[in-house]
């Protein structure tokens, strides 16, 4: 990846002048960095980062560039190696403010983010670590951790201060809004505000608020017409497997971290948990007496046997390690099922968390999740939580807080992929521009104020 290309024709004195009259090497005043060259002077003076310029398009952006950020494995001992991680930049102004996008997974595109729009601000998007193109030659998870995570982007930030005279604020959606959340935690003063979408804080390895959320949303008939899909899929066994293997045969699904029965019983008690989280309408529920083809045709689009394949379990292995070593997260309750299933047992919960290899991992306790659970109880100020009421996430999402100065939404009918400022009512926005602005002590520029 290049660093800065120049014009073949240009001379080595051009260069210099060139380079010598930006801002960057001018001695302007920090912060007045404006248009795409100075940027990428600023770039290209930076140690450890490699950068290419992008042709992604957004409103009034003058440059967009793709960076790969050197990252010690181990931010305490540098020593002991490293590796590049994915960076987008999205430059608008100097005088703007800035949003961080934490990233919880891979991101293998740069995008306009919702918080950036609606500010009108400048825009990082940061890759997690062992994710995407971000992992080292060797995957060693005694480095994937949420204290080196947060020292990532508190490296990034402040590498990057130097461009910027505006305020910075983080934003994730779902691992990403958690990923927001511990930054704030393990360095607070690195932005003015924080803005997590649908972000859980588990705070065990089953997370028993999962089920008493899953008891209590929607309403009964909803949650009994559920239960009544899990029964007849499971009653009429044989046959739902049969058609399940033909679907994942022609998926190309892979089992060999789960047998295909464990993934089949795996996706029956996974179907309630998926069908709150991402909004399924409870309109749509075929009654249990329909045919078994109906039933399994609905049962596919809200749940299914992918996530549960080999693929599922590659594309998100570095997440489990995560949930198995700090972040917690759920179980299937399957007391109710229990006698109708062949694979998982009777013996106890199954649990969500697949470890990459089936490793044995050794769980935290919960201590840093609690950690900083209370720390937001006790200090976390300037912080917008977004949630979505039918969004199971929202189960362990952190609880409304009247102590602190912070706004806490649970947005009506909306769900983990609906959940976002765009679907909030008028006086909702109103409440979120006017917050944002007094804490940044600016006007916003961006759709919160047209």
């Amino acid at each position: 990846m290049n660093r800065i290309s120049y014009p073949l024709n240009f001379s080595f004195f051009s260069i210099l002048v060139m380079l010598v009259s930006s801002p960057v090497f001018s001695g302007e005043a920090h912060g007045q960095i404006s248009g795409a060259e100075a940027v990428e002077g600023f770039l290209y003076d930076l140690p450890d980062v490699r950068f290419e310029a992008s042709d992604f398009q957004w409103d009034n952006v003058k440059g967009a560039w793709n960076l790969k950020v050197r990252q010690p494995l181990d931010h305490d001992h540098p020593e002991k190696g490293s590796f590049y991680q994915r960076v987008y930049l999205s430059h608008r102004s100097a005088d703007l403010p800035v949003v961080m996008v934490t990233e919880g997974y891979s991101r293998g595109f740069n995008y306009p983010s919702e918080l950036a729009e609606a500010m009108g601000a400048n825009q990082i998007i940061v890759e997690h670590r062992y994710y995407g193109e971000s992992v080292p030659d060797s995957m060693d998870y005694d480095y994937l951790n949420i204290r080196q995570a947060a020292h990532d982007l508190h490296r990034i930030r402040t590498m990057l201060t130097g461009l910027y005279s505006g305020p910075w604020v983080a934003s994730g959606i779902s691992k990403g809004g958690q990923t927001t959340l511990y930054y704030r935690y393990f360095f607070p003063e690195d932005v003015a505000v924080s803005v997590p979408y649908v972000a859980p804080i588990n705070l065990s390895l089953e997370d028993e608020r999962i089920y008493a959320f899953l008891k209590d949303v929607g309403t009964a008939k909803c949650r009994k017409q559920i239960e009544a899909i899990q029964q007849r899929i499971l009653e009429d066994y044989d046959a739902s497997l049969l058609r399940l293997k033909w679907h994942a045969k022609g998926a190309e699904y892979r089992f060999g971290y789960l047998t295909v029965d464990e993934a089949f019983e795996y996706a029956v008690l996974e179907y309630p948990f998926s069908f709150w989280q991402w909004g399924a309408d409870c309109d749509e529920i075929p009654a249990a007496e329909e045919s078994l083809e109906v039933i399994l045709d609905h049962f596919l689009e809200v749940s299914g046997m992918g996530f549960f394949s080999d693929e599922g379990m590659t594309d998100y292995a570095s997440h489990y390690y995560q949930c198995a070593v700090e972040f917690g997260y759920y179980g299937y309750e399957v007391e109710p099922f229990a006698e109708k299933l062949r694979a998982l047992g009777q013996a106890g919960n199954p649990s969500a968390i697949f470890t990459p290899d089936h490793m044995d991992v050794q769980y935290d306790g919960g201590e840093l999740a609690q950690a900083v659970y209370d720390w937001l109880e006790s200090e976390g100020d300037e912080i917008i939580y977004i949630n979505g009421a039918l969004d199971t996430w929202s189960a362990t999402a952190m609880p409304v807080n009247k102590k602190r100065d912070a706004l806490y939404y649970f947005l009506e009918d909306q769900s983990h992929g609906t959940a976002r400022i765009r679907n909030m009512s008028e006086s909702q926005k109103r409440e979120v521009r006017s917050t944002l602005e007094r804490w940044l002590n600016l006007e916003l520029t961006g759709t919160l104020a047209d």
